[in-house]
């Protein structure tokens, strides 16, 4: 299930036929990964509401009211939530809605797939990161068909380890539950388990049953056996930043507020004016040099040629005539710089151009300075490594793009053996199992916190974006483009752009792949 790859779920074109199917058969839970859509071809009328045939129905919880099972609903009407239940008795056609959401194998095991039912997904265009271990045929664009292989982990008395059972292992087996104590075996936690922890509990001593992979620090020194101290668990804030480089694969990283070295600012490209727009900031005024030739279809505004330079000022409205008719549309308004003077000018907000920041500013930037002052995305160079950090990846990287700030979930751990330095370790982006010890926490104060510059896999890339972006509402649209389309856009060669620019218990074990060729 850890195999590299995000899909995208097809909806099941076999209906159910009741409520009550779609709760014994669909996972629905508190996470957003339990809140499956359903719709139905016929009206459903209620008490206090009708649904409306096609209507997306989001099924959230499900629970008891007054002696009658039911599901709480949702539906979303011109941006507004009406909330309404279900009864288990509730009988039609109700069919799975389309879901563009993407997912790891992991998650459509444990949330997307219905029990009695395969599931049939597609990969996702955004990641291609396969090696050699690749189960697909090469440039495959088709469609799989999910088969869950199950598997029971256990743990034995007397061993630390966790025991691995497939599920058609012919044994038998009989419940001795009520002849033993329970509690002398061991219980393997998960980082989500101890996260899920009141914080009370903290610190506290646990020894790793299975450690992560990898040779950065502090994963190379999590290995199964080891006691750790677990201070503490939070929320913290880091920086999501990328390579800059025009080839792939990009690196990517996460970068904590408490990274101590300096930045210097790095020239940002923009396709279009209203990328500008985006970028436009009170603090400064934008300076940019045109890579792109683009010719107005209106006299009113202003054709660009490679090599022009302007200062962004804001967007207005402005009147054009377009097809015999005066028509207002949204415009960025700029001074472009000449020899000796300026002159205002309009630029099309849906003008597919290309611009270059001109840089003046020589200052050195800590990463909270970079955060408080200026929007991401924002590109940068580190100027001054850190020096508490014993090989500072970020050092090596000729650019860095801060796409934004994201808050993940963290726990606070040191060596039992050695407690000099501390660690901040992901909860969800390691897979580690320990069990906690019988002893307490002797240490109540942390040591020195050692900064952790992760880099991160381009799968969890992704992840990382698409969990923060549920929460961030995206910016408006532009403009469409009128029908009177522009003359040919022109790319500048690359000499000249430079030339400018120096201006679970039970768990799934494996699924079954069967291919559907399109």
């Amino acid at each position: 299930l850890n195999i590299l790859g995000l899909y995208k779920v097809v909806a099941d074109k076999t209906p159910y036929v009741s409520i009550e199917e779609i709760t014994r058969k669909v996972s629905i839970g508190p996470t957003r990964f339990g809140h499956p859509c359903f719709y139905s071809p016929e009206d459903i009328k209620l008490a206090n509401i009708t649904i409306k045939h096609g209507e997306h129905i989001t099924f959230n919880s499900v629970e008891e009211v007054n002696g009658t099972m039911t599901v709480n609903c949702g539906v979303v009407r011109n941006n507004q939530s009406h909330s309404f239940t279900l009864p288990f008795s509730q009988e039609g056609k109700f069919y799975e809605c389309e879901d563009d959401q993407i997912y790891t194998l992991k998650e459509i095991a444990e949330w997307k797939i219905p029990k009695c039912r395969n599931r049939i997904v597609k990969l996702s265009n955004t990641l291609h990161m396969w090696d050699s271990s690749n189960p697909l045929p090469e440039n495959f664009d088709g469609c799989l068909i999910l088969t869950p292989v199950y598997e029971v982990q256990a743990v034995m008395k007397f061993r630390k380890d966790i025991v691995h059972i497939l599920s058609d292992l012919d044994v038998e087996v009989k419940d001795i539950t009520d002849c033993y104590d329970i509690s002398s075996f061991l219980q393997p936690l998960s980082l989500e388990d101890v996260f899920e922890r009141t914080s009370k509990e903290f610190p506290m001593i646990a020894e790793i049953m299975e450690g992560p992979s990898g040779s950065q620090k502090p994963y190379n020194l999590l290995y199964t056996g080891k006691e750790i101290i677990i201070y503490k668990k939070y929320q913290a804030t880091r920086v999501l930043a990328s390579e800059i480089r025009s080839d792939s694969p990009k690196r990517h990283f996460l970068i904590p507020m408490s990274y101590k070295g300096k930045f210097k600012r790095r020239p940002r490209e923009f396709p279009t004016a209203y990328d500008l727009e985006i970028a436009r900031s009170e603090k400064e005024q934008l300076h940019v040099v045109a890579t792109k030739a683009f010719d107005s279809p209106h006299k009113e505004l202003f054709s660009v040629s490679v090599g022009d330079q302007f200062l962004v000022q804001q967007c207005q409205t402005s009147e054009v005539l377009y097809e015999g008719r005066k028509k207002l549309i949204d415009v960025l308004a700029c001074e472009q710089i000449l020899s000796d003077t300026y002159k205002k000018v309009l630029l099309p907000m849906y003008m597919e151009g290309g611009f270059v920041e001109v840089i003046h500013d020589k200052k050195q930037y800590q990463l909270s300075e970079i955060c408080k002052e200026f929007r991401l995305p924002f590109n940068v160079k580190v100027s001054v490594r850190d020096l508490s950090i014993e090989e500072d990846v970020l050092a090596a990287v000729p650019g860095l793009q801060f796409e934004e700030e994201i808050t993940d979930s963290y726990l606070l751990i040191s060596s039992a053996s050695s407690p000099m330095e501390s660690w901040e370790i992901p909860v969800y982006r390691l897979n580690m199992s320990v069990h906690l010890l019988s002893k307490d926490g002797q240490t109540v104060v942390p040591p020195v916190t050692k900064t952790t510059v992760e880099e991160i896999s381009e799968e969890q890339y992704y992840m990382v974006r698409r969990y923060e972006n549920q929460t961030l509402h995206p910016p408006p649209r532009p403009p469409k483009k009128p029908t009177l389309a522009p003359k040919p856009v022109f790319a500048v060669p690359k000499q000249d752009v430079s030339d400018v620019l120096q201006a679970p218990k039970v768990s799934y074990h494996t699924l079954s792949l069967s291919l559907l060729q399109s």
